[in-house]
């Protein structure tokens, strides 16, 4: 993969799922294109794609037509042969392993590979514990006892086990109290900043969206509509865009970024 090469290059994509009366069809025709190191955030209204989009760059959807390459290689072939190793995925409940212990959730993608010492992915299991915020004695903690702001940590860790160059996050702070929210977000940026790693997000969530998105794309009509900064995004002629950035909720969250520090 060349290094000015997009992380993520979709062009030509057409989605459809079976349904009564006919094919029902969720992108038509779409284009999408990430660059390295960026952070783009995908919103929508609700069945625009954004989730089916995500599993296209995983591997574990088929497109109708076109193509979704990732990293350098179509991404079905990611999905043959496991894609841990190259795509993290922080799933939007954290989907961990409730019979296992946070140490255990976090080490299982290395686990997978039965190639590795047990000691050597225990280290590399508490460094990214560590790494998220969270100290050793969370390690032998069952999922139930975490709160939602430590499990959303705790599968950030596992997504980032395998050091991916890309990560794809679905709606990362959703269920969580403003605080939480926002503890989330920083940890979010500071290592994005600090790993230099790609970065897909879904999310429906303004506060979430202005404070980590370098870039925006709004899904809507089969396709991506419009993408760019938050600014150019809110001024396109859109009625799903109108309603969603202009609402009172997201006036405020817009005067909240206009009054952060540059």
């Amino acid at each position: 993969m060349k290094a000015d090469a997009p992380v993520v290059e979709i062009q030509g994509l057409w989605s459809a799922f079976h349904a009564p009366g006919g094919d029902l069809v969720v992108h038509r025709d779409l284009r999408l294109s990430v660059a390295r190191g960026e952070l783009l955030s995908l919103v929508g209204g609700s069945g625009s794609g954004k989730t089916v989009l995500l599993r296209q760059m995983l591997g574990l959807a088929t497109p109708l037509r076109g193509t979704v390459t990732v990293l350098g290689q179509p991404a079905a072939r990611l999905g043959r042969r496991g894609a841990a190793s190259r795509v993290g995925m922080l799933f939007q409940h954290g989907a961990l392993f409730s019979a296992f212990t946070v140490l255990e959730n976090i080490a299982f993608p290395l686990r997978e590979l039965q190639c590795l010492p047990a000691a050597l992915i225990r280290d590399a299991a508490m460094l990214k514990l560590q790494m998220v915020g969270l100290d050793a004695s969370h390690a032998h903690k069952m999922p139930a006892q975490l709160s939602g702001g430590m499990v959303k940590r705790v599968a950030l860790a596992r997504a980032l086990i395998m050091d991916p160059p890309l990560l794809l996050l679905d709606e990362p702070t959703a269920g969580l109290d403003p605080d939480s929210a926002d503890s989330f977000c920083h940890l979010l940026s500071a290592l994005h900043r600090e790993l230099g790693f790609t970065v897909v997000m879904v999310t429906h969530d303004l506060d979430t969206l202005f404070e980590l998105s370098t870039r925006i794309a709004v899904l809507a009509e089969q396709r991506v509509i419009v993408s760019g900064s938050a600014r150019e995004v809110a001024a396109f002629p859109h009625p799903f865009i109108h309603e969603f950035f202009l609402g009172d909720r997201g006036r405020r969250a817009m005067a909240l970024l206009d009054a952060a520090p540059p």
